[in-house]
């Protein structure tokens, strides 16, 4: 691996110079224009849509709206099961349409997508439309919702309990719980949050009659979670979604999922016949993006006499919002439970979650995508009871650690840990932070009139694991004009895999990283795999990039053996040669 670090990344100059193509860019020919009317009130129903005035100005070309995709016969946008409830059912899935259809479920929700000649002429017609509703009763809060008596989300869900997750050992809990010298309870909330990427979401939808393809132009974490969710709402098989996509601003978990907008452009431009492009502002980002977190978290630890953890019981109380977004149950229930003992020694561990619905943005996956919040909940109840035994925060954390010798160390929720200092790890932070010293730094602060705090926090993710596709490809092709192109279905939003792929293979193969090309998101690619998220692309397709780059030497092997007239055991290969051991004889 001789590649690594002594030049800057491949994609550099591209983006320093303007040249990188972000969707808002790509333009097609005969392309209209699309403008979203939102909902602006959190619950309603809808009594009338009056597109009249709007369809009489000139340069308009269509409004579509719930009706018109119902009668289209598209089915609602699909959403990830892979759990159980504590009954043994699936999470309640309510019908998404990509526009709202009898009624409004939040602020920013689609109801109709206008399509003119020009996108300031969308927007204008959009403002012609009249919308009558018959305002309901909403809900925001997710304990709320779940109250008795609360406004009722979906019709089909009384109780607006969309699932009851549990994980971890009950009857071990409780045992703790039971002989605890002490019980330490905590609630705390983790705050919704927007991903807010630099690139606000932007598509171009088009259709081909003569193949029945659909072609998405759109910003994406990977073409596959984008191909395999929209393909159901089109009653298509997923190779007819094609989805491109080049450079984009920023991902996050935010641009893992197909949305109602992409589907609604692509439903405009197989009506009209014509390519529909949608760029959103950034005001729309923070009504209609995926939103994440906004749970609470009530938390116990049972201690025993020395201020060792016994035992630990979670209850969350999860937003998803107004619909289930594809990821929205799996980042608030089987995510949540992983790491659920998170650094220290205790099998005793039991967690509930409770996913609601209410009249706010969907939610789904952000930066983590459920570990944070279950880290977060952890770590403010061990704050909390070192705190209540007046116990050094650290001190609490250091005698509560699984140790060295413990490891390989298999958690409750089905985990192991393979190897880890954990110990050592925290008497170096300590060290490098002069934990000790805290309290003269705070008296001399507090001689100035300043105030001085300070924090501590652990934590551990499970990361780089599978995803949704049951396995990952990757293709290592050599081209007629001697470049190498790679073809993955992670897809790039910052992290630089176009440099880091190519160090990969040149470094197997010999050939100059500028010969490397990589291709994530190309109209005729069908690989299966994961997009990109969680930790795993230099992990899982960067490992795939590596055997794949050995098994194009080990065949290559058979081709120069041939060419060379001389056994494969006699042949080296370095530099991108194959050459006869103590010999001058080579090819390439």
């Amino acid at each position: 691996m001789t590649t690594f670090g002594h030049q800057g990344r491949l994609e550099d100059e591209r983006m320093l110079k303007g040249a990188g193509r972000y969707a808002a860019d790509w333009n097609l020919p005969g392309q209209a224009y699309g403008h979203f009317l939102r909902s602006d009130r959190p619950h309603a129903t809808i009594v009338s849509v009056d597109a009249s005035a709007a369809l009489a100005m000139e340069g308009v070309v269509a409004v579509l709206t719930g009706e018109d995709i119902a009668r289209a016969g598209y089915q609602s946008l699909p959403a990830a099961s892979p759990m159980k409830g504590r009954d043994g059912g699936d999470v309640h899935r309510p019908h998404h349409p990509m526009l709202a259809q009898g009624s409004v479920r939040y602020v920013g929700e689609p109801v109709a997508l206008v399509v003119a000649e020009s996108a300031a002429l969308a927007q204008d017609a959009a403002e012609a439309i009249a919308i009558e509703y018959d305002e309901r009763p909403a809900v925001t809060d997710a304990r709320a919702a779940l109250a008795a008596g609360a406004p009722q989300v979906h019709a089909s869900v009384p109780g607006n309990l969309a699932l009851d997750f549990a994980g971890g050992d009950e009857a071990a809990a409780d045992a703790a719980f039971a002989r605890a010298a002490k019980v330490v309870r905590l609630t705390s909330y983790h705050t919704r949050v927007a991903g807010n990427p630099m690139e606000p979401r932007a598509c171009i939808g088009a259709f081909d009659a003569a193949s029945g393809n659909f072609h998405l132009y759109a910003c994406t974490q990977g073409v596959t979670a984008i191909r395999g969710q929209t393909a159901p709402v089109f009653g298509v098989a997923p190779e007819k979604i094609r989805v491109i996509a080049e450079e984009v601003g920023g991902g996050f978990g935010g641009r893992f999922n197909t949305y109602p907008e992409y589907c609604a452009v692509l439903a405009a431009a197989k009506q009209l016949g014509r390519p529909v492009k949608w760029v959103g502002t950034r005001s729309e980002m923070f009504l209609a993006d995926e939103q994440a977190r906004d749970i609470v978290h009530r938390g116990e630890m049972a201690l025993d006499e020395n201020g060792r953890i016994l035992g630990m019981r979670f209850d969350f109380v999860c937003n998803l919002g107004a619909y289930v977004a594809f990821t929205g149950a799996f980042v608030n229930t089987v995510n949540l439970v992983n790491v659920a003992s998170g650094v220290y020694d205790v099998q005793a561990v039991h967690v509930r979650a409770r996913l609601a619905f209410t009249n706010t943005v969907p939610t789904a996956a952000y930066r983590g995508a459920g570990r944070p919040v279950s880290s977060y909940a952890i770590e403010r109840l061990v704050d909390q009871a070192a705190h209540e035994i007046g116990m050094d925060a650290a001190e609490f954390r250091r005698i509560n650690l699984v140790r060295k010798a413990q490891f390989p160390y298999k958690i409750i929720t089905g985990f192991e840990y393979d190897c880890g200092d954990f110990e050592g790890v925290l008497a170096k932070a300590l060290a490098e932070a002069d934990w000790k010293g805290f309290q003269a730094r705070r008296a001399a602060s507090a001689g100035r009139g300043v105030l001085r705090g300070r924090g501590i926090a652990t934590y551990i993710e499970a990361s780089g694991a599978g995803g949704f596709a049951p396995f990952d490809q990757a293709q290592v092709l050599w081209d007629e004009d001697a470049r190498v192109t790679l073809r993955a279905t992670s897809h790039s939003h910052g992290q630089g895999h176009e440099t880091v792929f190519a160090q990969i293979v040149a470094g197997v193969l010999g050939v100059p990283m500028e010969t490397i090309r990589l291709r994530t998101a190309d109209p005729d690619m069908v690989l299966t795999g994961n997009p990109t998220g969680g930790s795993r692309s230099l992990l899982a397709v960067g490992s795939m990039m590596l055997l794949a780059s050995r098994e194009v030497v080990q065949k290559g092997l058979a081709l120069a053996s041939e060419e060379l007239e001389a056994a494969a055991s006699d042949i080296g290969f370095a530099d991108g040669r194959y050459r006869v051991k103590g010999t001058d004889r080579e090819v390439t």
